[in-house]
């Protein structure tokens, strides 16, 4: 099995910034791409950003030039650093990694979710 487990979400005020991490542990044999989600109240669960192993970003429209996904391999974490947040990115941000455990055997996993609160 594997777990994610997020953490760095809270409350801060427009205009300010937050740092989001996610740990990836259990049976991993690599770990491919790796992205952040959100999902707003009444909203539908949205990609935010994805990395590519080899570090590869792409971004939704919505959060280009405010946010920057990272990772590191041998930490098997990913970082989505938030700066310039709005009152319009207040949701629940859910990490999801490809993580392969065997021999042509991958899946995609969720982590728990952590509120991202943005109001002054």
């Amino acid at each position: 099995q594997v777990q994610l487990v997020e953490s760095g979400g809270g409350l801060v005020q427009p205009g300010g910034s937050l740092r989001l991490s996610c740990a990836a542990s259990g049976s991993i044999v690599i770990i491919n791409a790796m992205g952040w989600y959100r999902q707003a109240p009444g909203k539908e669960r949205e990609l935010v950003a994805a990395i590519t192993r080899d570090g590869s970003a792409n971004y939704a429209d919505s959060v280009k030039g405010r946010f920057t996904i990272s990772r590191d391999n041998a930490k098997n974490t990913v970082y989505l650093q938030m700066n310039s947040l709005k009152p319009e990115d207040t949701a629940v941000y859910y990490c999801n990694a490809d993580v392969a455990t065997g021999w042509r055997i991958s899946n995609h996993y969720w982590g728990q979710g952590t509120q991202v609160t943005v109001s002054s």
